[in-house]
């Protein structure tokens, strides 16, 4: 809503742009030096030179299935709760398809009661009480960062299951079996205890498959004879 300074809305773009997100609006007419807007936006320019400017910000809504308004301060005519960024970001990955704005208010004193009423939740970033003020791209980047942690695909990790981690366990005992490592009757706790240190490090798919060639590779290594090429595959 109507940011006061070109560079704000440089640094705005930077915030959003490392969040995977590039869909700008800017509400109001007024007229932004473009070389202040570039020197914070760097390289994401590009989301200033494609924003869609609106004179309203009702008209700037009408196409939203979800409009959420960002403030800290509360009032009997202001919204009678809001959603903390984490709890925002988890609303709306339960929203269905359509878009979802996210409205901030300008630097110096937000939004009014009347353009908050225009959305449909709040969301309030905790600050401290002492220093509760936050900069127009500080708030922006907190808020995209809780969107990009909950709904981007890059970011989910998904630990192997129990099937892997049994396979995985295996690959350790079948490789020390090669090398001839256990002494007496000590396989089966040996076995227990890779398993617990597997278990707990909650491995990927990417790392289990590593630490099987690497215990396969091993064993190869130690009971083919000097001067023989192992073959890897």
């Amino acid at each position: 809503m109507e940011p006061q300074d070109g560079a704000n809305i440089g640094s705005v773009c930077r915030a959003m742009k490392t969040m995977g997100l590039h869909d700008l609006a800017i509400t109001g007419d007024r007229e932004y030096d473009e070389n202040r807007v570039r020197t914070l936006a760097l390289h994401a320019y590009d989301l200033y030179e494609q924003h869609t400017r609106f004179t309203s910000l009702k008209e700037a809504l009408a196409d939203s299935v979800l409009s959420v308004g960002a403030s800290r301060r509360r009032g009997k005519n202001r919204k009678y709760f809001a959603l903390l960024p984490e709890q925002l970001a988890q609303r709306i990955s339960k929203t269905g398809p359509g878009r979802v704005s996210i409205v901030f208010g300008r630097e110096a004193d937000g939004l009014t009661d009347a353009e908050l009423n225009c959305c449909h939740m709040g969301v309030r970033i905790p600050t401290s009480e002492s220093f509760p003020s936050l900069n127009l791209s500080q708030a922006v980047q907190i808020i995209t960062y809780a969107l990009f942690r909950e709904l981007s695909p890059a970011l989910g990790f998904e630990p192997i299951q129990e099937h892997r981690l049994s396979e995985l366990v295996e690959t350790v005992n079948d490789s020390f079996e090669r090398i001839k490592f256990y002494k007496q009757n000590e396989q089966e706790e040996v076995k227990r205890f890779f398993r617990d240190i597997f278990a707990r490090a909650t491995l990927s798919e990417r790392e289990a498959k590593r630490l099987e060639k690497m215990f396969i590779k091993m064993a190869r290594l130690k009971i083919h004879r000097p001067g023989e090429t192992v073959q890897e595959k």
